[in-house]
């Protein structure tokens, strides 16, 4: 039932994600909820270990909770993954889309400089920067020739 009202609820994977793969996504959902009540926590999120390890852990994490909030139901989990989903080619969408896909170019960049942008006032610094890097080992995880 709750995989069916999320198709209605939730077109943003709609023509994107198959049934099956939505009720993989509902199954992963309520094995997190520990609570079981319709919702994840932060707390539900650290459980996951790839999370845990990962120095961008709790910035991910935090992408899935709106501002002022502690808990996501399955819409607002679904609409935070679809940024992770590959861009698909417009050209083979038959029916272009009313707005812009969450998995858009456009929408990933801004959705990955949010990860970075720690005080959300637009603009990263330099200090918001350091804190990144300092989380990552930088010389094993990507090149910094473009610093020097």
């Amino acid at each position: 039932m709750v995989v069916k009202n999320c198709l209605l609820l939730c077109p943003v994977f709609v023509s994107a994600v198959s049934h099956s793969q939505i009720t993989r996504l509902y199954s992963r959902f309520t094995s997190l909820d520990k609570g079981e009540n319709g919702t994840l926590s932060r707390e539900d999120f650290q459980r996951i270990p790839e999370l845990a390890i990962n120095p961008l852990g709790d910035r991910i994490i935090n992408a899935f909770f709106p501002e002022g909030e502690d808990q996501v139901n399955f819409r607002g989990f679904m609409r935070t993954l679809a940024h992770f989903r590959p861009i698909e080619d417009n050209e083979k969408n038959k029916n272009p889309p009313t707005s812009e896909p969450l998995n858009s170019r456009t929408n990933k960049l801004l959705f990955a400089f949010r990860l970075y942008d720690l005080d959300r006032d637009d603009k990263i610094s330099r200090d918001e920067l350091l804190q990144v890097l300092e989380k990552v080992d930088v010389e094993q995880k990507m090149s910094i020739r473009f610093l020097h």
